[in-house]
């Protein structure tokens, strides 16, 4: 009997841990087609058909489903950078940054949609499971901290006097690639290059311009 119990226990939480990842993949696609202003709890009940109900077990509003997806989707590019972590040159590491980061992007299409092309509303940091600074953790703070132990070896020419503004200007370099292969990858009106080779020459470009 007690066998029985254990079985019986198992299954269930393997079925609320199917559904809690249903529900969050859902609200995922949801969120990155239609913007998370205009997606609703019922809505996403109704599109894995459940009842809305269902969902409130797993999650009391939109706002803790959006708080639980950015928490995942931030901590997954974290542990895809960390692959990179261990190289000693750091000139080398955000060179490999930017193109695991491309990778990642259209690796997870969903979550990086979310994550860097959605709007969604201002929170205090507070409800986030990701430490701001640690880079370990934050994806900016692993580029910045790079570029930042770059400049301090001396690596760029003297004029860039500013390791953020780097760190910024790479970033969105490589956001728009991923960005404009998501939006305008099926436009058969440009004979398309593949994301990760322009990721290359553009990285490539870019750090040219930047070492001494």
């Amino acid at each position: 009997m007690k066998n029985i119990v254990i079985q019986s226990s198992t299954r269930r939480d393997r079925e609320k841990a199917e559904l809690r990842g249903k529900i969050l993949d859902t609200a995922r696609a949801m969120f990155a087609a239609e913007g998370y202003e205009a997606v609703t709890m019922r809505g996403i009940a109704k599109e894995i058909g459940y009842t809305a109900t269902a969902l409130y077990y797993h999650f009391p509003d939109k706002h803790s489903l959006l708080v639980e997806l950015c928490n995942q989707d931030f901590l997954t590019l974290a542990g895809y950078l960390q692959r990179i972590g261990r190289i000693a040159d750091p000139v080398e590491r955000v060179r490999k940054m930017g193109l695991a980061y491309v990778n990642f992007g259209m690796e997870y299409p969903q979550h990086y949609r979310l994550m860097f092309m959605t709007p969604q509303p201002v929170t205090d940091g507070t409800e986030k499971k990701i430490e701001k600074g640690n880079p370990d953790q934050d994806a900016y703070a692993f580029l910045q901290s790079a570029v930042a132990e770059a400049h301090a070896a001396g690596s760029f020419r003297k004029d860039i006097k500013d390791p953020e503004l780097v760190s910024q200007m790479f970033w969105a370099s490589v956001h728009g690639i991923v960005a404009l292969h998501l939006t305008k990858c099926k436009d058969d009106w440009i004979d398309w290059r593949t994301p990760a080779k322009t990721a290359q020459l553009q990285t490539d470009a870019l750090f040219r311009g930047l070492l001494k």
